[in-house]
């Protein structure tokens, strides 16, 4: 496993709420895209001083220092990325994890990427 560590400012994030089973976020997804005209992402970074899209809620991702990893591979192989993230990597790095959200960036979109060459940043606060 690759993993950087990197100090980023805060961001901006329009989303859309999902409360319920992680497997069930394509819904949101598809709301997301319906209000927001945008590619289908359950979040998307926005300008600081930018109006907030209609139907979005805006959330804030702390700035700070965070582990990063890039994973290659249909969204189904997340969930083992991020366990090999806390179980073996984060111990053996000497870094502490923060209370804060973890997040993902999606680099690009099964509308147009075959599922095996899907880009997912994984981001990992630390303290």
């Amino acid at each position: 496993m690759n993993v950087t560590i990197e100090t980023l400012p805060e961001l901006r994030v329009a989303a859309v709420r999902h409360v319920g089973p992680y497997h069930d976020i394509g819904e949101a997804f598809q709301r997301l895209d319906a209000i927001a005209a945008l590619r289908s992402d359950a979040g998307v970074t926005i300008p600081m001083q930018a109006p907030l899209p209609a139907g979005l809620s805006e959330t804030r991702i702390a700035a700070g220092r965070y582990a990063r990893t890039t994973y290659v591979g249909h969204y189904a192989g997340l969930p083992e990325v991020w366990a090999r993230l806390w179980r073996d990597w984060l111990p053996a790095s000497g870094q502490r994890p923060a209370a804060r959200p973890s997040f993902e960036i999606y680099r690009n979109t099964p509308m147009d990427t075959r599922p095996e060459d899907l880009r997912t940043d994984l981001y990992l606060p630390l303290g």
